[in-house]
């Protein structure tokens, strides 16, 4: 009886040690920093920022919670964005802002690169392009241009009150430049807006971004 109850013993011991041997070793902090870096997609929480706006006003895209948000990437110099600019833009951003849509334009072109606007350029930019939209914010370093994944200009995000995307990518279904083109194209902007204030689940919430890469830090690089 004695001689069972110890190699019993023995087995549970050694059982003990193989999980323990087998148990993987718990994620070092940058891990997990790493993983809250992960890009959303619809569905999922958007992630916070703090960019400073062309009056020099730091806003937090938290600090907006409560309220439909749409992020907007643009380059002036970009001639996606001029065709939607011709007006098109611009009457899309006083219809949503009409609604009580903050309306986050940002600007993540790198110093000397297209686009790049700062100081009394920056604060001139509204008036200059007679845009609409509740703040321009100026992304110079690129970073949150990379943390919501945006690759052209223009490239969009809605943001609905709980902080969460309901819409990704590209703003029509007619990827050119072509100011003509605007005419019979599907707006997933505008049509999601309208979905949202309706009450109804958004329809296409993903559509493939199209326009000018832009011009992050990496591209001076990549130039040199």
């Amino acid at each position: 009886m004695m001689r069972k109850l110890v190699m019993a013993s023995a087995m549970v011991l050694a059982l003990a040690a193989c999980q323990q041997a087998e148990k993987p070793a718990a994620p070092a902090e940058p891990v997990a920093a790493a993983t809250e870096m992960v890009v959303a997609g619809p569905g999922d929480m958007a992630a916070d920022f703090t960019l400073v706006d062309a009056e020099g006003v730091s806003r937090k895209l938290s600090d907006y919670r409560g309220k439909t948000v749409v992020l907007e990437w643009t380059n002036e110099g970009c001639p996606y964005v001029k065709k939607h600019y011709t007006g098109a833009m611009q009457a899309l951003q006083r219809e949503a802002t009409a609604d009580g849509v903050v309306w986050l334009t940002i600007i993540s072109s790198a110093p000397t690169t297209q686009g790049y606007v700062e100081g009394d350029e920056a604060k001139a930019w509204k008036a200059k392009h007679n845009a609409a939209f509740t703040h321009l914010l100026l992304d110079p370093t690129g970073e949150v241009g990379k943390l919501y994944d945006a690759k052209t200009t223009p490239d969009m995000r809605i943001i609905d009150a709980d902080g969460r995307l309901i819409f990704v990518g590209g703003i029509d279904d007619k990827p050119t430049s072509k100011v003509e083109d605007l005419q019979g194209a599907t707006n997933y902007v505008k049509a999601a807006l309208a979905d949202h204030k309706a009450g109804r689940p958004v329809a296409t919430t993903f559509a493939q971004p199209y326009g000018c890469a832009i011009k992050y830090p990496e591209t001076l690089k990549a130039e040199a």
